[in-house]
């Protein structure tokens, strides 16, 4: 089973992120004090699943240690993936998966699929069969690969676009594997650094909290890229891996406020800093984020909460060193 390092590939093959966010934004330097050491017993790893202590070299050019991090990238928490596309012009929510467009996540429903053309103001679009009503899915391996990346094949123009994990692994419930380096404590920045087309982090749950999708190219060849209720979906590059954060909805497992209330942890970013849910057990936002969205408490240190469920990032930058 291949191991891919997403430190180094892209999940999507692309992002529309600027790849200078580091000149267009400012964040708090984080003082000594507030940076806590990753904690990996929160990863619920399984037996394929591995956790060391490695010399690395981060992004500023010091020798740090980091922890070595691999994951079989199906979800512990879960026991299948999906549903990603509607099968017909009349399948509902609870049987679809979703879709997000300007910071909005939608029900991927038969009806949404029959009015993409009004949505995007596009009579080009036409995503199923007028006369059967059956939308047209990549369906096989060889559709999926041709479609899941940027420079999309004209022969499934007008798809919805899903590949299944059993291609790449067909030992159930594992995913593709991934190795991940995370320094043991965090190292601020006296700059933000650029997210460009890396992973963001990854998952307690052992799945990979990948870049932007590239929407742009997706969209571009009237494709749709099916997410499941969870924001993720599969590709050849990085199997299942998540494009955002939708913990409690749908078919997705919630994530548990801390104790004081405060929107519960899932995940670590490349730096090393803990990444939260967007909202409190109030349902309100932490209204002191900077731009990387992270913030300082006295009970987790710097932390990073992570952005809208349709909006396509966890995080805006890296405020900590990351491994190269």
């Amino acid at each position: 089973m291949p191991v891919l390092s997403l430190l180094m590939l892209s999940g999507c093959g692309g992002s529309n992120s600027s790849s200078e966010i580091e000149d267009a934004v400012e964040v708090v330097v984080v003082d000594d004090t507030s940076n806590y050491p990753v904690d990996v017993t929160k990863f619920d790893l399984s037996s394929s699943g591995a956790i060391t202590q490695v010399a690395c070299t981060l992004s500023n050019g010091e020798s740090s240690t980091c922890y070595s991090i691999t994951v079989n990238g199906f979800p512990s928490d879960r026991t299948t993936l999906g549903p990603f596309c509607p099968t017909t012009t009349t399948t509902e929510a609870v049987n679809a998966g979703k879709w997000f467009d300007d910071g909005v996540l939608y029900d991927l429903t038969g009806e949404f699929i029959t009015n993409l053309d009004s949505f995007y103001g596009d009579s080009t679009w036409q995503l199923y069969n007028d006369e059967t009503g059956e939308v047209n899915i990549t369906n096989s391996q060889i559709a999926c690969e041709a479609a899941a990346r940027p420079d999309v094949a004209a022969e499934y123009n007008n798809f919805c676009v899903q590949c299944e994990i059993s291609y790449y692994n067909d030992v159930e419930g594992e995913g593709v594997s991934s190795t991940f380096l995370i320094p043991i404590t965090p190292v601020p920045r006296s700059q933000a650094g650029s997210i460009g087309r890396d992973s963001v982090g990854v998952a307690f749950n052992g799945v990979a909290l990948d870049a932007a999708a590239p929407t742009e190219a997706i969209l571009s060849a009237y494709t749709i890229a099916a997410f499941d209720d969870c924001v993720g979906h599969v590709n050849p590059f990085a199997g299942y891996h998540y494009h955002g954060a939708n913990h409690g909805e749908g078919t997705c497992p919630a994530i548990e406020f801390e104790v004081d209330g405060h929107g519960g942890a899932f995940g670590y970013a490349l730096d090393g800093y803990a990444i939260h849910s967007m909202l409190d057990e109030n349902n309100k936002e932490e209204d002191d984020l900077d731009s990387c969205r992270g913030h300082t408490d006295d009970a987790r240190g710097y932390h990073y909460h992570s952005a809208g469920p349709g909006e396509n990032l966890f995080i805006g930058c890296f405020n900590g060193e990351t491994a190269q």
